[in-house]
């Protein structure tokens, strides 16, 4: 049921093998798929074994969830717009996901403006501690570890260490902060970023809490997700132990850890900016959205964008035919249309020819309106989107100035 915890770890000795920290999800796709319970899995695998350069994969034979083993730190996949792009809306597929919490709560986003259909998708979260950029973390393996990035074989985000194993089964481990304050580790929204545990998925699934047992801890976190695990268990798909308190508590701790870790780069982040004048915040923000190039770049590898007829494109009754938005029009409207629903991915940011700081901006802008409403974008489907449901008289009420 709901609350539900394990220690799991696959009964499969070829997915053992493979796995990391006891192939439980590896064995839970491959158990999805033939019992008929999806028709599909989406999960990410090594394009050609190169750990840099991961692509989603819509998976349908059951043998093939085995390349999918494994943890690509330095990938960061667009599940939500992936669904959303390719897969028709995930209407007519039943498809279990593997997803970090931010790619959940996309899709929860998406789900909630009628973009997908959660009646089809079983979310397997995966907790995540951030990832890393690839390009960037080529640079940092080479000149900061001082190694070749091809003889890396895994990367773990340990306790404030990054640690790599190479080929030869050698691991080197640096600092983690020190590592970010020379501009190398996770990238920028990773970093601020408090929700580590996907409690929105259906099952949420990790290495906290296993404490050095080759195993997968995992929570249940709704009715869909219980019937997944115990048909599964059934299945003899997976072993399971009851995790003891001990075990309860230290992963509850990690998470705690991780979670001061972000408050403290978003107070790092925003410090400078709360001792502006209102002046100096428009100064600043006018500088850096100045550079845009408007490529779309943002727009289109954002989740939750979805509009069909984008206002910002010419002759939408705002940009006429043949023209562009003048200056910052475009990734200040841009922001604004998305701030009630960003979910913190950073994948505008990855995507932005110009390196302006579109996701500290969207986040910032979210954090408030956030408080104002009390919602936090992707954690619960059945919760109202702010800007959609807000009356006069609740504005209002609020009394609160969005602070730009």
């Amino acid at each position: 049921m709901k609350g539900d915890m394990y220690l799991a770890r696959s009964s499969d000795d070829e997915i053992l093998k493979r796995s990391e920290h006891g192939g439980a999800v590896t064995s839970l796709l491959k158990f999805a798929l033939e019992s008929k319970m999806v028709d599909a899995v989406l999960a990410i695998k090594a394009r050609d074994g190169d750990r840099y350069d991961g692509v989603p994969m819509l998976i349908t034979d059951p043998e093939a969830v085995i390349e999918t083993a494994g943890s690509l730190h330095c990938v960061s996949p667009n599940f939500a717009r992936f669904l959303k792009e390719y897969v028709n809306g995930a209407f007519d597929m039943k498809i279990a996901v593997v997803c970090k919490p931010c790619d959940a709560r996309a899709i929860i986003e998406l789900a909630k403006r009628a973009q997908i259909n959660m009646d089809n998708l079983t979310l397997i979260g995966l907790n995540c501690t951030g990832t890393l950029p690839s390009v960037v973390s080529k640079q940092m393996f080479r000149e900061e570890f001082e190694v070749n990035p091809a003889d890396i074989i895994r990367e773990d985000l340990e306790e404030g260490k990054l640690i790599i194993t190479l080929k030869d089964g050698t691991e080197k481990q640096k600092d983690l902060d020190e590592l970010e304050q020379k501009g190398y580790g996770r990238r920028e929204n990773c970093r601020r970023c408090d929700i580590n545990i996907p409690i929105m998925a259906d099952i949420a699934c990790g290495k906290w809490g296993t404490d050095g047992k080759k195993a997968t801890f995992i929570e249940v976190c709704s009715e869909k997700g219980s019937d997944f695990i115990e048909k599964a268990i059934e299945a003899g798909y997976i072993k399971v132990e009851k995790p003891d308190s001990a075990a309860i508590e230290s992963r509850k701790k990690r998470n705690e850890e991780e979670i001061s870790l972000a408050r403290k780069w978003q107070e790092r982040d925003f410090a400078s900016l709360r001792d502006m004048s209102t002046e100096e915040k428009f100064n600043y923000w006018h500088g850096q959205f100045s550079r845009c190039i408007k490529c779309y770049g943002c727009r289109d590898a954002c989740p939750i964008c979805y509009c069909k007829d984008c206002i910002l494109e010419a002759d939408r009754g705002i940009v006429a035919p043949g023209e562009i938005p003048p200056d910052i029009m475009f990734p200040m409207v841009r922001s604004v249309h998305v701030m009630d629903s960003c979910v913190n991915c950073g994948q505008c940011q990855d995507a932005c020819s110009m390196d302006l700081p579109l996701a500290r901006f969207i986040f910032m802008l979210n954090r408030e309106l956030a408080e104002i409403f009390k919602n936090e974008p992707g954690m619960d489907v059945n919760a109202p989107i702010p800007l959609k449901s807000v009356t006069d008289e609740e504005l209002t009420v609020a009394g609160v100035e969005l602070q730009f």
